[in-house]
């Protein structure tokens, strides 16, 4: 299988796992009159079906016991269980997102929800897989929150210009982001315990167990809506085939950021790997700002607090990055 053999190529995979990251709600926000919990089958569809691709091209490449089936040969069955039961909270934790964009916007949802993934993640699987600097990691998780804080000023300084706030789509953003910190240490523990799946099967597993969920979840979601009416699940053969394109194509860009970072962990373990990978609400909020214009016509105060969310989130990942080679 292919995994990075330096630092530098692991955290130019971790960079495409930011972006890839960071990007992927872009395709919900493309999409018009199709509801998010219907987008979502779409979308859990395309994160399995890329993870399947890339185990059998890149995790493939070479034969022998560290390639994916010869891997999954070997690995233990709880390892897999446990890889599955993160994709199951993962999946959870994502149509809450999901559902925090459609109720707050990109620009506020994936800082607020992500950042707080970050700490819990962080903090979890460096305690069962300690690798690198811990106070420099406390740093980095330090500086995230108060990136975190500085998003959620900047929305109340966006609430006082004159646009509408719900304080159910920050409570909603807050749920989800502790339970994505959640889904992090079920895949340290595949990664690391006794016969360990490798990075290409615990992607596969870990975006089963979400698709295998998303029956129980996303069933109830429809029926009971965080916002909005409760959808019919017609709708989701009603809708154009570019819809569709669209959920599948968000499902693949966010597959492949995990596998990249999954990859990457590798080499880094995953504390690291995660953390830098967090840094998707800066490239999310980018895109709400730039290309959704979802700070339109914001204050001063609300324009300063959002460009110092930036600095932050910067400075957190450059120094949770300085943690691995000072360790």
């Amino acid at each position: 299988m292919f995994t990075p053999h330096s630092f530098s190529l692991a955290l130019v995979m971790v960079i495409v796992s930011t972006v890839c990251w960071g990007s992927w709600a872009n395709t919900f926000k493309g999409v018009k009159n199709y509801r998010f919990e219907l987008f979502y089958w779409d979308y859990a569809i395309g994160i399995f079906v890329i993870s399947l691709i890339l185990a059998f091209t890149m995790g493939s490449i070479h034969s022998g016991p560290s390639s994916f089936l010869a891997n999954l040969r070997s690995a233990d069955t709880g390892n897999m269980i446990s890889a599955m039961v993160g994709g199951v909270v993962f999946n959870l934790a994502n149509l809450l997102l999901v559902a925090g964009i459609e109720m707050a916007g990109m620009a506020v949802a994936f800082p607020v929800s992500i950042g707080l993934a970050l700490v819990v993640g962080v903090v979890l699987s460096y305690l069962l897989q300690p690798k690198g600097n811990p106070a420099l990691l406390a740093l980095g998780v330090a500086l995230a929150i108060v990136a975190v804080v500085l998003d959620g000023k900047a929305y109340a300084a966006l609430s006082a210009s004159g646009k509408s706030i719900s304080r159910k789509s920050i409570w909603v953003c807050v749920v989800s982001g502790i339970l994505m910190g959640l889904w992090a240490p079920f895949v340290t523990h595949s990664l690391a315990s006794g016969h360990a799946l490798g990075p290409y099967g615990t992607a596969v597993f870990f975006t089963f167990g979400a698709l295998v969920s998303c029956p129980v979840f996303n069933t109830y979601l429809m029926k009971r809506p965080l916002s909005g009416e409760p959808v019919d699940g017609s709708g989701f053969f009603k809708a154009s085939a570019g819809a569709h394109l669209l959920g599948i194509a968000g499902g693949f860009v966010w597959g492949v950021g995990t596998v990249f970072n999954l990859v990457a962990a590798n080499f880094t373990g995953v504390a690291i790997s995660y953390a830098i990978g967090q840094a998707s609400p800066m490239v999310a909020a980018l895109w709400g700002v730039l290309a959704w214009h979802e700070f339109r016509g914001a204050n001063s105060k609300a324009k300063t607090r959002l460009a110092l969310m930036f600095v932050f989130y910067l400075l957190a990942i450059a120094t949770v990055a300085a943690a691995n080679r000072a360790a």
